[in-house]
């Protein structure tokens, strides 16, 4: 079976390095699958949790990605990611607490309360999907 070199790195470590069969990817764009020999390719990343297949068994592990870069070639992905964890790494309680002061927050701006005027949604709303990508990384069951 034909692979491809995965490198995933974050601006204090390479968070994953194998060989691979498939990487499924949210870009700026929309939903990328990326195969062995895949054509030259750059794209934006969104935050989402990325999905690996190892194997012809379909086999697929889960990493967070906070946002970045991805460059592509026949032979290598390379993912420059803002930040980036494995399942083992994340914090179930801090990945949950962070989405409910996200909501929280978000909530607060569209209700006009006095704490919502301060709250800058962007950056609110990027910490929404950043959680829920770490979240969904773990594979937990949640509300958005």
């Amino acid at each position: 079976m034909a692979t491809i070199k995965l490198e995933i790195v974050s601006p204090d470590k390479v968070v994953y390095e194998n060989d691979i069969s498939m990487l499924i990817v949210r870009s700026t764009g929309g939903e990328l699958g990326i195969l062995p020999h895949h054509a030259p390719l750059v794209a934006g990343l969104v935050p989402h949790a990325m999905r690996i297949r190892l194997g012809a068994d379909r086999d697929e592990q889960l990493i967070a990605v906070a946002g970045g870069f991805m460059e592509v070639t026949p032979e290598k992905i390379t993912v420059l990611a803002t930040a980036a964890e494995q399942p083992i790494d994340i914090d179930i309680n801090r990945a949950k607490e962070a989405m409910a002061r996200a909501k929280a927050r978000i909530a607060a701006f569209h209700q006009g309360t006095a704490e919502g005027k301060d709250v800058d949604i962007d950056r609110a709303e990027l910490a929404l999907r950043r959680s829920i990508a770490r979240l969904r990384a773990l594979g937990s069951q949640f509300e958005e």
